[in-house]
């Protein structure tokens, strides 16, 4: 038999009982560190020690589980003697017992594999979002990007179940754009405002007259679309991204189901399914009927849209929740299904997804805002059912969003949708 590794858990004497999981976790931890620190070997020592030698702070955030105490940061506690007195290391260690369990998460990934298994799979899932050469439009007078830090993003929702095919892989005309959302990012990154756009609103399309906004995408793909976007809000879309249908369903089976509460019993008269009043539990199948669903909903498209946005936010909740976070298998699942299922501009590169996924760490479900964009009502253009955009509302909402003020904007105007319980 050949040498077991030094410092195998195999090793140590066998106990009476397990090792409770603050002994494994530290034990773990410690190997995974060391088995860092032997690469540094060789390299010239410093007088006194890197606070963050690992660049965990950089990954994490400088409050992750376990990082080393900061006089004017975690750690410090009132104690019996005065302000900012260190709790006692017995105490310490207990409060610590539970934040261990959020820090193996990435001790799982680094022990045995060391940090390359972390960095292992962000290639790959780089390697699985589908890139879009020349999304993004090159048209002459586009709108002026927004302040330095703010990012806006325009979403598609697509369906490809006549296509099927991954978003961005078919030929114009061949996907539905469902879904279209305009998201705003600030600069702080303390919140997301995410802003519907009805799919049947009447606008003009340039170079084509007037249509309903869908009909953008399917005459001049991506381009025309967001030229129709800018056009219609005078806000310049900084980057695109396109979420197929079909993999929304894989990412709901990854987490083990969403929930949504429904405020009456409803069916589907199309599909044959039924939403009882109350909290519903959707699989990915049910997932999708539920986005999908327009006919039977007392509000037809708006309440559709406000379905689309109830489930991303109890997708959004189950995915930073810490059983998903906990729990390394499901978390990669929901990753995997997740860079499969979206494509994006070529210019976002994974340095650009890593620098939001960091500044945005700090962002709940609750921090985003789900709006529709102001509206007169619907009607009726020759045989087409159309909704009708309102352009004085619609201009304030879109200045607000170019000069990254729309926090002050919701402050004084019942603009979001209640998206916790929906019809």
């Amino acid at each position: 038999m050949g040498k077991r590794p030094r410092g195998s858990l195999s090793r140590r004497p066998a106990r009476a009982r397990s090792p409770d999981l603050e002994t494994v976790c530290r034990i773990r931890r410690e190997q995974a560190l060391s088995s860092i620190e032997g690469r540094d070997i060789g390299r010239p020592k410093t007088t006194s020690p890197e606070r963050d030698p690992y660049g965990l702070d950089e990954l994490f955030g400088p409050d992750r589980p376990g990082a080393p105490d900061r006089p004017d940061g975690p750690g410090r506690a009132d104690g019996p003697h005065g302000p900012g007195e260190r709790e006692a290391p017995r105490k310490r260690r207990k409060r610590r017992r539970t934040i261990l369990i959020g820090l193996a998460v990435f001790v799982l990934l680094v022990a045995g594999g060391g940090a390359g298994l972390f960095f292992e799979r962000q290639n790959a899932y780089d390697d699985n979002i589908t890139r879009i050469a020349g999304a993004l439009p090159s048209y002459a007078n586009r709108p002026a990007a927004g302040p330095k830090g703010v990012e806006n993003w325009l979403l598609i929702g697509s369906d490809t179940r006549a296509a099927g095919e991954r978003p961005g892989q078919t030929s114009v005309g061949g996907q539905r754009s469902d879904t279209i959302m305009l998201v705003h990012l600030p600069k702080d990154r303390k919140a997301a405002y995410l802003i519907s756009i009805p799919r049947d609103s009447w606008v003009t399309i340039p170079g084509r007259g007037k249509s309903k906004i869908n009909a953008a995408f399917a005459w001049g793909g991506y381009p025309l679309l967001i030229r129709t976007i800018e056009s219609l809000t005078g806000v310049r879309v900084d980057h695109f991204a396109i979420l197929n249908f079909e993999g929304m369903q894989t990412m709901t089976d990854a987490l083990g189901g969403v929930d949504v509460h429904v405020a009456k019993t409803v069916t589907d008269p199309m599909h044959h399914q039924t939403w009882q009043a109350g909290v519903n539990h959707l699989d990915g199948e049910r997932a999708l009927w539920f986005v999908r669903q327009r006919y039977g909903l007392a509000g037809g498209d708006f309440d559709r849209i406000k379905r689309q946005q109830a489930f991303l936010k109890a997708l959004a909740n189950k995915a930073v929740s810490r059983g998903t976070f906990t729990n390394p298998l499901k978390l990669n699942a929901f990753l995997e299904a997740l860079t499969k299922s979206v494509s994006v501009d070529d210019t976002v590169g994974m340095r650009h997804l890593r620098s939001l996924a960091f500044g945005a760490r700090g962002m709940r479900a609750g921090d985003i805002a789900f709006m529709t964009a102001p509206t007169r009502g619907t009607g009726r253009v020759g045989t087409q059912s159309v909704v009708f955009l309102d352009p004085v509302k619609g201009r304030a909402l879109f200045t607000a969003v170019r000069q990254d003020r729309v926090g002050d904007y919701l402050k004084n105007r019942q603009a979001t949708n209640n998206v916790d319980t929906v019809r």
